[in-house]
């Protein structure tokens, strides 16, 4: 049993497809299939079920997956004691980040990072299903950690650590009702409409437990995937909104009110896996974070 054949396995299990494999892997899909198909071979059992839309584990990959995931990092673990009794650090780093998100500047840590640790190749994966599709892939292993705004509870196999938070504030148009107010009580916005992100956004998801806890209802008309676009669908009237301070633009179109009654505080955190040790490689990035 070839370690390429376990790490290819691996790929394709997580990322649930050839194609996104082969990519993650760096190289062609056919040679993925192949490594794949000799492994289920050897082993005398499927792995993967396999149709034109998708692929999923069999009973016998469920079985296969963790162990492969030891063997890995058993692996892993080996390679990096090497590295550090030579002084260096290698392997690759996947790092899962939101976007607009100037608490941490993801951009600069991840430079610095890069500039002391240049052997590390660096795998940036943005947030296009939010912080829990973030979460997600570090449960599952296709992330090694993320920066992620998850309120509450941590998510099943995920660790979180706080490294910053802000309140979300609500923004209205300048000749709004409420505009003239240097606060309000949540319960003046039961049925406003709003703009917010889809569900799975940590801020949205701040705002739905607020509003739930509170025992309001509210109608979100317009979803956005990025901060910056709040505040201009506010500025034409399309609703409010409620938006971390940082982001709110100080022009005379616009109010921003601080909202009693209500935990609106957004935590920015960061996702390690709360069941695989992390690398070498993302010790360090954890340690330039604080933790």
């Amino acid at each position: 049993m070839e370690l390429r054949h376990l790490e290819y396995f691996v790929a394709v299990a997580e990322e649930r497809n050839f194609t996104r494999a082969a990519g993650r892997l760096r190289i062609v899909q056919s040679a993925v299939s192949a490594a794949v198909k000799s492994l289920e071979r050897e082993l005398g059992a499927p792995l993967l079920d396999r149709d034109s839309k998708h692929v999923a584990l069999t009973e016998a990959g469920k079985a296969m997956l963790p162990k492969a995931r030891a063997a890995l990092d058993a692996v892993r673990a080996a390679r990096d004691a090497v590295d550090e009794v030579r002084g260096g650090l290698r392997g690759t780093l996947r790092v899962g980040a939101m976007t607009s998100v100037t608490l941490i500047d993801v951009p600069a840590l991840i430079g610095r990072y890069h500039r002391r640790y240049p052997d590390v190749d660096l795998l940036i994966t943005p947030a296009p299903g939010g912080s829990q599709a973030l979460a997600a892939a570090v449960a599952d292993g296709r992330c090694d950690l993320a920066f992620v705004s998850l309120p509450g509870p941590s998510p099943s196999g995920v660790a979180l650590r706080e490294l910053a938070s802000d309140n979300l504030m609500l923004v209205v148009p300048a000749g709004h009702p409420l505009a003239g107010r240097g606060q309000v009580p949540i319960a003046a916005l039961d049925g406003q409409t709003f703009i917010d992100f889809p569900p799975g956004y940590g801020n949205r998801a701040v705002a739905d437990r607020a509003f739930a806890a509170a025992g309001l209802a509210r109608r979100v008309a317009v979803e956005i995937t990025d901060l910056a676009e709040g505040a201009d669908y506010v500025r034409h009237g399309l609703g409010i909104a409620l938006l971390p301070r940082f982001i709110i633009p100080h022009q005379g179109d616009l109010a921003r009110l601080a909202v009693v009654g209500a935990d609106l505080r957004w935590p920015v955190s960061l996702a390690t896996s709360a069941a695989r040790p992390p690398s070498a490689a993302a010790r360090a990035l954890m340690a330039m974070t604080g933790g």
